[in-house]
C-alpha cells in the first residue's frame, strides 16, 4: 500500500493449502504443469528478494555518495574548529588563584561577585527572546538570549565555535559554569573524533555491502530460464492439442462424412 518494496518474505500460514494452478496440474497429472507452478512460486519469492536487495542498494549508494560524506565533513571541521577554540582557551588561561576578568557592555570587571551581578542584571532587563551581545570572557564573545519554552536563560560563547550554557539564578555559579565549559572542549572533541572514527567504519562497510552482487542471483537466472522454457513446452502443447481437437472425428462414418461434405 505503500508502494515500497517488501523488505521480508513470509511464508503461507498453511503449507496444505493448494492454489487454483495446483489443482489444475494436479487433475491432469502433467508433471511440466506441476514443475511450472514451483518455479512459478519459487521465482516469485526471489524477485521480492532482489527487490528488496536492490531497495536496500539505492539506499546504501545514497549513505555512501552523500550522507556519509556530509557527516564526515561536518566532523572534520568541528574537530578543527575545536583545536581552535581549545588554543584560544589556553591563550587565556584561568588563573588558581584571582579571576581573570570580564568585559560586559564594553566594561571591563575583575571582580568576579560584581561579575555575577552585571551578568544577572543584563537578564532582568531583557524584554523579549532576542539575543543581547554581552560582552567578552577568555577570548569568546559573549550573547544572552530568553528560552520561553524552558523558561530560562541562556548563554552563548563564540569562538570558532559556538558554545551554549544555561544561565543559573548563582551570582558566582554563572561563571563556574562558563569555565566548566571551556574546560570540557578537549572532551568534547574527542568525542567527535570517536564519532568520526565510527563514521568512517560505516562508510567502508557501506560500500563493501552496496557492491555485493545479490546472493541468489544465480539460482533466479537458473530458475527463470528453467520456467521460460516450461512456458514454451506448455504452449506448444495446448497448440498441439488444439490443432488435434480441430480434426475430423474418427469414429464419424466415411458416408456420413461424404453426405455432410455434398451438403
Amino acid at each position: 500500500m505503500t508502494s515500497k518494496a517488501p523488505v521480508r518474505a513470509a511464508e503461507d500460514v498453511d503449507e496444505t493449502a493448494l492454489s487454483y494452478s495446483e489443482i489444475k496440474a494436479l487433475a491432469t497429472g502433467n508433471p511440466l504443469i506441476i514443475e511450472k507452478c514451483n518455479l512459478d512460486m519459487e521465482v516469485s519469492k526471489l524477485n521480492m528478494l532482489k527487490a528488496s536487495y536492490l531497495s536496500q542498494k539505492y539506499a546504501l549508494e545514497d549513505m555512501v555518495l552523500r550522507k556519509y560524506p556530509e557527516s564526515i565533513a561536518r566532523m572534520n571541521e568541528r574537530i578543527d574548529g575545536y583545536e581552535q577554540d581549545i588554543r584560544l582557551v589556553e591563550a587565556h588561561p584561568k588563573p588558581e588563584e584571582g579571576f581573570v576578568g570580564i568585559i560586559i557592555d564594553g566594561k571591563t570587571i575583575m571582580d568576579k561577585e560584581t561579575a555575577g551581578k552585571a551578568i544577572l542584571d543584563v537578564c532582568t532587563k531583557m524584554t523579549d527572546s532576542d539575543a543581547v551581545a554581552l560582552g567578552e570572557y577568555r577570548g569568546f564573545s559573549l550573547a544572552v538570549a530568553y528560552n520561553g519554552v524552558s523558561n530560562e536563560y541562556r548563554m552563548t560563547m563564540r569562538g570558532t565555535l559556538t558554545h551554549t550554557i544555561t544561565l543559573g539564578a548563582d551570582v558566582f555559579g554563572n561563571i563556574t559554569r562558563m569555565d566548566n565549559m571551556l574546560d570540557s572542549l578537549a572532551t568534547k572533541q574527542a568525542v567527535v573524533r570517536e564519532e568520526l572514527s565510527d563514521t568512517e567504519k560505516q562508510l567502508a562497510s557501506a560500500k563493501e555491502e552496496m557492491d555485493a552482487p545479490f546472493a541468489r542471483e544465480d539460482e533466479l537466472a537458473q530458475k527463470s530460464a528453467r520456467l521460460k522454457e516450461l512456458n514454451i513446452l506448455l504452449n506448444m502443447d495446448q497448440k498441439n492439442r488444439s490443432i488435434m481437437d480441430d480434426g475430423p472425428d474418427e469414429d464419424v462414418p466415411e458416408k456420413v462424412r461424404a453426405r455432410e461434405h455434398a451438403r
